[in-house]
């Protein structure tokens, strides 16, 4: 640091080269009106217009048409805008200040000469609600002028209503309560079938629309002596296992309550039958028709009443009458067209 000293600058000289080029300047800006000048503006006639707004020097333009439309003034009133009515409220011992209240567009727009009021919501919903049961109350008149059986015939089978309830349906719109029936028909021959129904309010037309089902879905049950079945049959439905076991002559009907309805239906008299897991009623009533109902799922791709096919069956030839006969517990009809 001590070899160190403070560098000076020398001052810059005047020289020809630069006086010359200040006395250019100088006589550039004397050519040229100073910014804060009070002299007028000059300005080239072409480039003015109507309002004696400038407009650019480039020839050809011309300016917007909304240019020089006028704004309105918010300021003022206008009578097609601000058109309402005032409503001042006096003081009170309540409230000691004086108020104000504006009410605007209260007035409804008048309706066409041949356009009618729209009606209130809640007599829109009473309209919806009879065409609806109109509407179920003809189908379901429909259903029951196309059923296989006539009105005697379906008096004299046998009617167990098994099952009864009210459900409940979640929805966005809140919760939908409605009554729901189960029940089992049949001849006590050999013939029977169940069915479900719904209604929103009455048990007794949700009972109706479940028999017009089971009448529709009745199917034949083959018997062994028109007394039992061929042999042990078992099927598995959700978490609910059915074992039925022929029985001898005499031997009765020895199984769960709602099993025992749905064989009387069937006109089978001696059998035994076993529920291992959950007894619901609804799975047990169709896994025993599963049963009885058999050949559900086609010879090889199934064991007839629910079950999974053997894996050794896969590349065997077609089985004979007798074999499918045996595997389903169910004997065969003959089609014929």
């Amino acid at each position: 640091m001590q070899g160190l000293s403070r560098a000076r600058i020398p001052r810059i000289q005047h020289s020809h080269h630069v006086s010359s080029a200040a006395s250019r300047l100088t006589r550039r800006s004397a050519l040229v009106r100073s910014y804060s000048s009070s002299e007028p503006k000059q300005t080239n006639p072409e480039n003015q217009v109507e309002d004696g707004l400038e407009q650019p020097s480039r020839r050809g333009y011309q300016l917007p048409p909304h240019y020089h439309i006028a704004h309105p003034n918010l300021a003022e009133f206008d009578p097609q805008l601000d058109a309402s009515k005032v409503k001042v409220f006096p003081p009170s011992p309540k409230n000691p200040f004086v108020n104000r209240v504006t009410f605007r567009n209260t007035e409804p727009a008048p309706l066409p000469p041949n356009e009618e009021p729209r009606p209130s919501a809640s007599a829109q919903k009473a309209a919806d609600g009879e065409d609806e049961m109109q509407q179920i109350n003809s189908a379901d008149v429909d259903l029951k002028q196309h059923l296989p059986l006539t009105p005697g015939e379906i008096n004299n089978l046998y009617q167990f209503p098994l099952f009864g309830r009210r459900i409940t349906k979640q929805t966005g719109k809140g919760k939908i309560h409605r009554m729901h029936q189960l029940i089992v028909v049949g001849n006590g021959d050999g013939l029977v079938g169940y069915g479900e129904g719904k209604d929103l309010m009455d048990p007794q037309r949700a009972k109706e629309k479940a028999l017009i089902q089971a009448v529709r879905s009745m199917d034949r049950v083959e018997r062994f002596e028109k007394r039992t079945i061929f042999g042990e049959m078992s099927t598995k439905m959700g978490s609910t296992k059915i074992i039925l076991r022929p029985r001898p002559v005499g031997f009765g009907l020895q199984c769960n309550p709602k099993i025992h309805q749905v064989l009387k239906a069937a006109g089978i008299k001696d059998v035994s039958a076993k529920v291992w897991g959950s007894r619901n009623p609804i799975n047990v009533i169709k896994a025993l028709f599963r049963i009885l109902h058999s050949g559900n799922q086609p010879a090889y791709m199934g064991d007839g009443i629910g079950g999974k096919g053997r894996r050794t069956f896969k590349g065997e030839p077609i089985q004979s009458r007798e074999a499918v006969e045996r595997a389903r517990g169910r004997r065969m009809a003959d089609l014929r067209t």
